[in-house]
């Protein structure tokens, strides 16, 4: 059996819902009237709204070392090619596939007709007890297994036992429908 609630039964289930609004009504202005009004001319306000860093216009960058966005993205730039070259000049001397082919996996991404890149997950898993730089060769293939281009990473100081992943892009192979492989890779 449900039992009764004693207001309801003392004032009929009608006017207990509809005084249900008006006591929510009445609680919320309570509450309002509780935090205060809106001065905004106090002590507390106008030290609150103050500024503390100098303004955004005043500074030449956002950056911690005092470098734009630009700069940042070039000296990335450089440091990649800095790794590229360091892995040609590892793969060109090494016969075959290379002695890091089980440490390293391929995985296309999705492509559209209207990109103007072909891009390739690289994953890199150093399985040695110390760091290492890995030279890896990816090769775009279409369906004919014809080599539309190749991309050579570096992947400086891989820590051991960690995995690491970077993309390898060509322009070449932009919206055609390829597959990525290893052609090389070399541990050093």
């Amino acid at each position: 059996m449900n039992p009764i609630n004693p207001l309801r039964h003392a004032l009929g289930a009608r006017a207990v819902r509809s005084l249900t609004p008006a006591v929510l009504a009445g609680v919320v202005i309570a509450g309002t009237a509780a935090c205060g009004g809106s001065d905004t001319h106090s002590t507390g306000t106008a030290r609150s709204t103050r500024t503390v860093s100098p303004e955004p216009a005043m500074t030449r960058s956002a950056s911690p070392t005092g470098r734009t966005q630009q700069e940042f993205a070039a000296s990335v730039s450089a440091a990649a090619e800095r790794n590229r070259q360091q892995a040609v000049k590892q793969l060109a001397g090494v016969q075959g596939r290379g002695n890091a082919v089980k440490d390293v996996s391929v995985t296309g991404q999705p492509v559209a007709k209207s990109e103007q890149f072909r891009s390739a997950l690289v994953r890199v898993t150093n399985r040695t007890d110390k760091a290492a730089f890995y030279a890896v060769k990816v090769e775009f293939v279409d369906a004919s297994g014809k080599v539309l281009d190749s991309v050579v990473l570096g992947f400086p100081d891989v820590p051991p036992g960690r995995t690491v992943n970077q993309l390898a892009n060509s322009r070449k192979a932009a919206g055609v429908k390829t597959f990525p492989r290893i052609a090389q890779a070399e541990r050093s």
